[in-house]
Parts: structure tokens; sequence; C-alpha cells
């Protein structure tokens, strides 16, 4: 799926003016990161393009195109991974796994054998019958990707999925991540606060300004394929693509307005 987002303003109905004139383009089967500070519009861009935006709430202008049509035409072929799982507490890992083909109507004995080969895929294999406050943030973090991709979206929304896990657990759901995305080829946008996570995983990394936030630059992220997250940040590549980004993000962070988060 390609995302398409021209000249996209948004503003809240209490007087917060998020976004300006946002233009992003996301070609089918690229992983791109968007990156700024808190409260420049990261969050409010992804629901807009998933239709999340209540229109009682905000004033939207501009045009969002999925594969050229109106976002909300196309919103069912989305998948959205939010910043803490969004596991059922009552059901078990592999039923949460298989929550979104059960919503499509898959047949239970392919919705079992799907969600069994998914979690061994990421490690989660002898977890199938524990619940989700029986497993670690990461487990539950992999559980939620896994959950996803299942139903085979046409592009998957990610907003800050690891914001909560340590160093280590954030690395290793990085790999999973590219290790993923390396093997289905699916659209995914990728929001995120952490540059180093942005250069790790994306093939471009947009930057906003500072609230109301517009695309301040696009960097191309030319680190060959298949990454290590573990390797890929000692090296020189990597260290040169951070110091050319930062240049252009430390005033935005330094300048970050105080309210509403976005």
């Amino acid at each position: 799926m390609r995302i398409a987002v021209e000249h996209v303003s948004i503003s809240f109905r209490q007087g917060v003016h998020v976004l300006e004139d946002a233009s992003l383009q996301v070609e089918s089967g690229e992983l791109v990161a968007l990156l700024g500070p808190s409260g420049c519009g990261k969050s409010t861009l992804l629901n807009a393009i998933a239709g999340l935006l209540d229109p009682l709430d905000c004033q939207v202008t501009g045009s969002i195109t999925l594969d050229g049509d109106a976002a909300g035409k196309r919103s069912s072929r989305l998948g959205y991974v939010f910043q803490r799982d969004a596991l059922l507490p009552w059901r078990t890992m592999l039923e949460n796994v298989q929550l979104g083909l059960e919503i499509r109507g898959v047949e239970r004995a392919q919705r079992v054998k799907t969600a069994r080969e998914l979690m061994r895929l990421v490690g989660l294999d002898g977890f199938e019958g524990f619940y989700p406050h029986q497993t670690s943030g990461g487990m539950r973090q992999r559980a939620q990707l896994i959950r996803t991709l299942a139903y085979e979206p046409a592009a998957i929304l990610m907003d800050e999925p690891f914001g909560a896990l340590d160093a280590q657990n954030r690395m290793l759901l990085q790999a999973e991540l590219l290790r993923l995305w390396e093997r289905t080829g699916t659209t995914i946008l990728f929001v995120t606060h952490d540059l180093g996570e942005a250069i790790t995983l994306a093939q471009r990394v947009v930057v906003l300004s500072k609230r109301p936030g517009r695309i301040k630059q696009v960097f191309d992220i030319p680190l060959r394929s298949p990454r290590d997250p573990f390797e890929l940040r000692a090296t020189a590549e990597f260290a040169a693509l951070e110091t050319r980004i930062w240049a252009g993000l430390r005033d935005e962070f330094r300048a970050m307005p105080a309210g509403r988060d976005a």
C-alpha cells in the first residue's frame, strides 16, 4: 500500500494547532520513520491516516490517500501497533494472536496454525497457553506485533511500540521487526522519539519541527540489509548518519513547547 499525505494541517477545537501543511509519501513496501519532538503531531498524523480522529474534536485540511483512495475507504486494510500492548487480559497469548483472523472469519484450524507459526517465528513458542499478565513486556509487544501481521494488512502504523521497554528488549524487538518486514514487505510508518531507533529501522527518516509540526527534512538511510541493531550502532556509517540528522533535530528538541502531546 502507498500512503500519500498532501498538505495536511490539523487543529484541535481547544485551539491547539498540531500539524501544518505536512506532505509525505510512503511507497509500497517501504519502512519510513517519523521523528520529532513531543507534541509535534506524529501520533496525530498516524491517527488521521487510520481515520481515528473525531471530527467534532479537530479540524483536518488537505488530503490523505491509501493506494489513491481516500483514507476512510481503505482504513480496514491498515494495522495499528500502539505504544503499549492492547492484548486482551482474559485471552491466552495464542488466542490474542488469533484475534484479527477471528474477526475476519478465518476458520479456526487455519487461524490456530497461523498463530502458532508466527509465535514460533518470534520465539514465543511454549507460551501459547500463558495469559498476558504472566509474560514480560517484550513478549506482549511481540504478540501485539504478530497479531497485527497475522491478518496481513497492506500497511502498518506503529506509534512508539517499543518506547516502554528497556534498551536490550528494544533492540531485540527492533531486530524482530526488521526480520518480519524483510520477510513480508509490508508498508510501515513508524513513529519514534529515538534517533538511533529511526536510523536502525528505516529506509527514510522524516524529521518534523516543533509544534505545529512541519516536515523539516527527509533523510535517506543507505544502510545495507539485513541490519543487526546490536552491531549497527558501532559502525562509522551509523555514527555519521546520527550526527547529520541530529544537526537538524537539536534545535527542535531544545524548543519543545509545553502542553498536550500529539
